[in-house]
């Protein structure tokens, strides 16, 4: 792997732990509320186990990618990076919310494109 593929992948990966941090840690204090644009603090407090759980797996694709990195792997970074990139899709489309699309998927996608340079 080139250092810019490893350099994209680590990015991504990074931006996957912070998700993991948002809605595993902080789903309920005012940085969780105010990036997720959740309706209140009650509704935080309602849904922080599913946040906690969509954390948990934000989490193993960032695992993932770091694997990939380690064993050297550009199939297992591949299968990843399509994970994400289909995550950022899915995401995008059933919140109506196309930040969501720039946010995780566009970066996962330029990783792929340059792991296939």
């Amino acid at each position: 792997m080139s250092s810019l593929t490893i350099i994209l992948i680590a990015l991504v990966a990074l931006e996957h732990f912070y998700f993991l941090i948002l809605e595993m840690f902080l789903w309920t204090k005012p940085k969780g509320i105010k990036t997720f644009s959740l309706k209140s603090k009650e509704f935080a407090e309602e849904t922080k186990v599913i946040a906690a759980n969509q954390g948990l797996y934000n989490g193993f694709l960032a695992a993932g990618l770091i694997f990939s990195i380690v064993q050297n792997d550009m199939k297992t970074t591949i299968f990843f990076l399509i994970c994400v990139t289909l995550a950022g899709i899915y995401g995008s489309y059933s919140t109506k919310q196309i930040k969501l699309f720039y946010v995780q998927a566009v970066p996962a996608i330029v990783a792929l494109i340059i792991c296939f340079l």
